[in-house]
């Protein structure tokens, strides 16, 4: 019998009356093992709660760390576990959700997605599970528990060298960055130097605020304009609040006029939580038109997932979609691609309609379930501290809705199964560009002329 220490780790943004049931389900299962449970059985909604329990368990003689991923968070407290605890094991136990078509309830596993990433660039070995806390993941939950499911460390394979029209398109490029990736997102950190080497792309740097006072002082005919043209594509428009609406298209048009004064191809933005708490109104809308019109912007100020963005434009000659992989259900071998509301209206299979940011309530977000046909996917990525092209491939299914925003059901090439367990053991970034068709041809040769190793997913 070991003694394990548990952290079960939340966000109160999120579902938190479901993701205590939940909870209550997992410490259920885990008192039910051989094994000597230790910690809160509450959820640690901040780092203060976090580290108070981190504190009670410091000296409690612990064979193994366990970490349940209840909902979302950033990878910063799962680091700081892992600095405090170097000697136990560490392990992480994500849930899924159902598939029911309403909000992201708990998006625990862009949480497990964060943490494999920062735990990979830390050098930190750990074990993981991402199933339900149900009686079929004894077995599975078990295995964890003594030590096994460990993550590996993927390599990505050395491609020819050659040319690449896509390669020779970026060069010169602009991006515009527009505030800093928040806190615990070690998936968007960047260096500018090592990414001009690498691409010939610059990257210029602006505060958030000038976004913010850019849309403030936009004209209220232009702002009114916009309003028309985007009850064009959207119904529902007049259901939003109004207001919150006005200052969310302001956001679409100020960054027209950056772009236009700093001559940018690109943004990658720092999404939330100021658009909301300080300047009151979602930039997800704008994005999806910016990406209908070929201007790729990043969530969360992601550089490389912009220029990812741009690569797979180039090879796609399409319009693109920066998505976070929130779902893999290896008995449907699906897995769900998502994001707030901001995926390209081209992209749609049915009506795009205007909603709202299920967190955070405010408008202009797209939502629609994608539509379906042949996809690629890609991610420039850092993992382990090793550039790297990731690409995927599948195939967008005509399937209800999944979750609220702009998402899809896709059944990859490979088994579902076979890539949740690439995407953790590669330690790959939370976003990755979605285009439709088959480009990982291009894509590969693009990779050869940039000097980097493809792995593909």
């Amino acid at each position: 019998m070991a003694r394990i220490g548990i952290l079960p780790l939340g966000r109160a943004t999120f579902d938190t009356d479901y993701a205590a049931q939940m909870l209550d389900s997992m410490i259920g299962l885990l008192e039910d093992s051989t094994h000597d449970i230790i910690g809160p059985r509450n959820l640690l909604f901040d780092a203060e709660a976090a580290r108070g329990a981190v504190r009670d368990l410091h000296d409690a003689g612990l064979d193994r760390i366990l970490i349940l991923q209840v909902t979302f968070t950033d990878a910063a407290m799962t680091v700081e576990i892992a600095k405090a605890f170097p000697d136990p094991p560490l392990a992480l136990w994500a849930i899924p959700e159902p598939r029911d078509g309403g909000r992201l309830r708990l998006n625990a596993f862009c949480g497990l997605n964060l943490a494999s990433h920062a735990l990979g660039l830390n050098g930190r070995a750990f074990g993981w599970l991402y199933a339900a806390p149900e009686p079929s993941a004894r077995e599975d939950l078990a295995d964890l528990l003594a030590g096994g499911r460990r993550a590996g460390r993927l390599q990505p394979e050395p491609v020819a060298s050659d040319s690449s029209p896509i390669v020779e398109a970026l060069r010169g490029r602009r991006v515009g960055r527009i505030g800093t990736h928040p806190d615990g997102f070690d998936t968007c950190a960047y260096d500018a130097d090592a990414l001009h080497s690498l691409t010939g792309v610059e990257v210029e740097s602006l505060p958030l605020e000038t976004l913010f006072e850019t849309a403030r002082s936009v004209d209220a005919d232009r702002a009114n304009t916009l309003r028309v043209e985007a009850d064009r594509t959207l119904t529902g428009l007049g259901s939003v609040d109004q207001d919150e609406l006005d200052r969310s298209l302001r956001l679409k048009l100020a960054l027209d006029d950056i772009r236009a004064e700093g001559r940018y191809d690109a943004f990658a933005i720092r999404c939330w939580p100021e658009t909301f708490t300080e300047y009151g109104g979602a930039v997800c809308g704008p994005v999806a038109m910016l990406g209908e019109a070929r201007v790729p912007c990043a969530c969360e100020a992601d550089v490389y997932g912009s220029v990812t963005q741009m690569l797979l434009q180039e090879a796609a000659d399409a319009p693109v979609f920066l998505v976070d992989l929130v779902d893999m259900d290896v008995k449907d071998d699906t897995g769900i691609v998502w994001h707030c509301g901001q995926a390209p209206a081209s992209m749609a299979a049915e009506q795009p309609s205007a909603t709202i940011h299920t967190n955070r309530k405010m408008p202009l977000l797209y939502e629609f379930a994608l539509k379906a046909g042949r996809v690629t996917l890609l991610r420039l990525s850092q993992a382990h501290g090793q550039t790297r092209m990731v690409i995927g491939g599948g195939e967008m299914l005509d399937r209800p809705h999944a979750f609220t925003g702009t998402s899809g059901v896709v059944r990859f090439d490979r088994p579902a199964r076979d890539v949740l367990s690439d995407v953790i053991d590669s330690g790959l970034e939370h976003h990755m560009a979605l285009a439709y068709g088959d480009h990982r041809a291009a894509l590969r040769r693009a990779a050869g002329a940039m000097g980097v190793p493809v792995l593909e997913i």
